[in-house]
Parts: structure tokens; C-alpha cells; sequence
């Protein structure tokens, strides 16, 4: 029997799809990351301090609502590396990201910025906007892995954020930095991780948007990791992880 070149093309095209399919058969749990892998902090921490914002008054101190988030968001990704390193704790964090764009506009008010914390922390955990096709590779990947949760946030807020955007039902185990008694990129939070699922590092992949926390501290316990990264450019000096995707719908090729 004779082929056509098309038929031909279609045939190794499945081979081809077959074998990549057996190879990636080979994790048997999948660990994520929370925020901005799978719930939206950019764009719901974005709309609470509008809010805030607003109830505050505090267009009185800056031009726009756009000058303050810049301001706070600039800061709050700094202060997360260095919780992620441990080297300033969660009270500091929560009170310092406020209070850094007050000082910015000669408004040094230690009062105001702890009311704005509180404030966005009893907020926050309200918000449900996810990380495009979430639901959609959750549902994916629910179906195929064991699925858990590896996040250096707030016990008080990351269990109401799963809870409110209805994202609990995807996970067999939530491992939070405050119960691991260790942060992302420690191995130790990984390690913690692997034993409640009884699993091996080569068993597991961990997926993250940080590559700090999440690509590093995946690599340092031996794990495979694939890297989140929709705006992030790879330096020179980082070592390439085992997968780089942009967008989640990616993860249905690789898993």
C-alpha cells in the first residue's frame, strides 16, 4: 500500500505527538505556584487599592491612581525577594509596601500605611480574577496529577483566595511557607512538599511565575520546573529551565 505525502506527514506528525506524550508521562504530581501563576495578584491588588484609593482619599498626595500603584507595585516585588531570601519578615512587608509610596510624596505616615494593610488584606482575598485558561489546564490537569500548592503567601489570606475564586477542589495538598516553617527558594518548602505527597523529586514538576522562588528553588531539590514567564526576560546568567511557556494553555502540550 502507497502513502501520499500528506498522509505521510499526518502519520509521523501522531508518532511524533505520541512519543512526546510518553515521555512527560513520566511526572507523577504536579505542584503550582498561586500567585500570578494561578489567581491574578497584578490585576486584583490592582483593584482593591483602587478602592482604597478612593475610600482613602489619598489623590490628595499623588497625581493619579497610577502614580501610586507604580509606586507600591515597583516596591512590593522588591520586598517579596527579599521575604523569599528571609530577610525581612511578613510584618515588615505588609506595612513597608504601603508606606514606601507615602514617603515618595512627602507623606510619611506609619498609621495611614497600616490602615491601608489591613485594609487590602480583608479585601483582597474577595477577588476571583484568574490567570488566562486557569480553570480551563486546572480541569486539565486535575483529571491526570495530583495536584498541590506551593506558595510563600499568608495562610490567613491564600486559603480565602482558593476558596473564594473555587479553586480548593483542584488540590490534594496546600503547602504554605508559614506551615513549612520554610519560603521559596528554600528546599526545604519543596521537601515538605514531595513528603506529603510521597513523592520523589524526579516523580514531580513544580510550575511558577517566579523564577527566584519557583525555577531556582525547584532545581536546588532536584526537581523539574517550567517557568511562567509572560513579560520577564531571561538573563545570561540564569541557568534555563527544563520549560519556558507564556501562556498556561502550554502546560496541555507538556503534561
Amino acid at each position: 500500500m502507497r502513502f501520499s505525502i500528506v498522509e505521510k506527514r499526518i502519520f509521523f506528525a501522531k508518532v511524533t505527538r505520541y512519543c512526546n506524550l510518553q515521555f512527560f508521562v513520566m511526572y507523577k504530581y504536579v505542584f503550582l505556584d498561586l500567585d500570578d501563576t494561578l489567581w491574578n495578584f497584578h490585576s486584583n491588588s490592582k483593584c482593591v487599592l483602587r478602592e482604597i484609593f478612593a475610600d482613602r482619599q489619598l489623590a490628595q498626595y499623588f497625581n493619579d491612581f497610577d502614580q501610586y500603584f507604580g509606586l507600591y507595585a515597583k516596591r512590593n516585588f522588591e520586598l517579596w525577594e527579599l521575604y523569599g531570601k528571609g530577610l525581612v519578615t511578613k510584618e515588615y512587608l505588609n506595612v513597608e509596601r504601603f508606606l514606601h509610596p507615602l514617603r515618595q510624596v512627602g507623606e510619611d505616615n506609619v498609621r495611614l500605611a497600616e490602615l491601608i494593610s489591613a485594609e487590602f488584606l480583608m479585601l483582597l482575598p474577595n477577588k476571583t480574577t484568574l490567570m488566562p485558561h486557569a480553570i480551563e489546564v486546572l480541569d486539565y490537569l486535575h483529571a491526570k496529577y495530583p495536584l498541590t500548592i506551593v506558595s510563600n503567601g499568608f495562610i490567613e489570606v491564600q486559603y480565602k483566595k482558593l476558596k473564594n475564586a473555587k479553586l480548593e477542589k483542584y488540590f490534594e495538598h496546600v503547602v504554605l511557607s508559614q506551615s513549612a516553617n520554610a519560603l521559596k527558594p528554600d528546599r526545604r518548602i519543596f521537601e515538605y512538599a514531595l513528603q506529603l505527597n510521597g513523592a520523589l523529586p524526579s516523580d514531580a514538576i513544580m510550575i511558577g511565575d517566579s523564577y527566584t522562588a519557583d525555577i531556582v528553588g525547584a532545581r536546588n531539590v532536584g526537581m523539574d520546573q517550567i517557568y511562567y514567564n509572560t513579560y520577564r526576560p531571561i538573563v545570561a546568567d540564569q541557568i534555563s529551565p527544563t520549560y519556558v511557556i507564556s501562556d498556561l494553555l502550554e502546560l496541555k502540550e507538556l503534561l
